[in-house]
């Protein structure tokens, strides 16, 4: 789903030293995240929530804004409860127009299905298809697929008759 890889650490005294988020460019279509760091925010679960909404209330900066919703999308696949209720954070990016943040965000929300995010969905698709992006990928894959994802849950959760 996500295209990424993890970096190996340098490790000085003893201490890993964290490396910034690489975003996809020239022929890599994939995101270098560092995956000690993402492991360590995994690892706090829900304790770590709070920071990360912190983060991504604030920052303007693409790469952490990423590297941010990488972690978020982790804590998503190991069980972390609560990200649902971070809807109100991720809305803030609900009008982005980077094919990155709309990657990330898409999966989080086919994840979480808060049913508000449905609509800001198909309107980045909508938005995409009337301006195509330049970009190493195509961001419309997983937001098309987040809206599959939320038809298909609300049919399969409805009574048959």
């Amino acid at each position: 789903m996500y295209n990424c890889i993890s970096l190996q650490q340098p490790i000085y005294n003893n201490m890993h030293k964290y490396q910034p988020c690489l975003l996809p460019q020239g022929n890599r279509n994939y995101t270098i995240v560092d995956r000690n760091k993402a492991d360590s925010f995994v690892s706090r679960k829900e304790a770590a929530i709070p920071y990360l909404s912190d983060i991504l209330e604030h920052s303007n900066n693409e790469a952490q804004i990423v590297e941010t919703l990488f972690i978020v999308n982790e804590m998503l696949d190991n069980g972390v409860k609560g990200i649902d209720k971070m809807y109100p954070v991720l809305s803030r990016f609900n009008n982005t127009t980077s094919p990155n943040i709309q990657t990330y965000l898409a999966g989080i929300y086919r994840k979480t299905q808060v049913p508000d995010a449905f609509g800001p969905l198909v309107k980045m698709l909508i938005q995409n298809s009337l301006r195509p992006q330049t970009s190493n990928f195509d961001p419309n894959e997983e937001i098309g697929g987040a809206i599959l994802s939320y038809i298909s849950d609300r049919f399969r959760n409805q009574p048959q008759k």
